[in-house]
């Protein structure tokens, strides 16, 4: 069966991943390009179930407004499947500011706020905002401001390390921006609603025999 009824109701690109998008560990050339580091790469925030039957990697940048307009359905989605994992590749590279909004991000992460700095990130309207706008977002968040910059400053080489790890990735991959969202074996660069990221993930669960 091909794509083609997929791609035609949801009017964008789905393709199947290939070994040579995901490749394996025996093939591929970088580590950090193997199937395994790009769905489990330990230090790569993620939400959802732990024992997922579908994992949607999700590569993002803060000052992409198509990523902001999937963000919530994105959340809502992963909130109402109880056997899907979501892996967010922060990938910053529209504006300064974004490598800026992805730190903030990630070292969140070591307080486990990820998911709300996150959040209040993508909910920041417009395109092209700048640092002092996210920082504000995020100190409105919640999270502990003096952890957090604390937790930057000792997590700073994992950080920078992941953000290139994840850009040697979408590169490998050949991504052109964002967002892109691998749903299982599918490969998806568009902003998809609630609707299509659902029958996303089932046609992921139907070539994987598990719907």
């Amino acid at each position: 069966m091909t794509l083609k009824p997929l791609a035609r109701r949801l009017s964008l690109a789905l393709v199947l991943a290939s070994p040579m998008i995901l490749p394996s560990v025996a093939v591929a050339d970088d580590a950090s390009l193997t199937r395994e580091m790009i769905v489990n790469d330990p230090a790569a925030p993620k939400s959802g179930a732990t024992n997922a039957d579908v994992t949607i990697v999700a590569y993002l940048d803060y000052n992409c407004p198509y990523c902001k307009k999937s963000a919530p359905e994105l959340e809502r989605l992963a909130k109402s499947d109880p056997k899907l994992k979501v892996v967010y590749k922060d990938w910053p590279i529209l504006t300064e500011a974004s490598v800026y909004g992805a730190k903030l991000a990630l070292a969140a992460k070591y307080q486990g706020k990820y998911d709300e700095v996150h959040k209040a990130l993508m909910a920041i309207p417009g395109r092209k905002i700048p640092a002092e706008r996210m920082l504000a977002a995020v100190t409105a968040s919640g999270v502990d401001m003096a952890r957090l910059e604390a937790d930057a400053k000792a997590h700073a080489d994992e950080i920078t390390a992941l953000l290139k790890r994840n850009d040697a990735q979408a590169k490998g991959l050949g991504l052109q921006g964002t967002p892109v969202y691998l749903v299982g074996p599918l490969f998806v660069a568009a902003a998809l609603d609630y609707g299509q990221f659902k029958e996303a993930v089932a046609e992921a669960r139907k070539r994987a025999g598990k719907s």
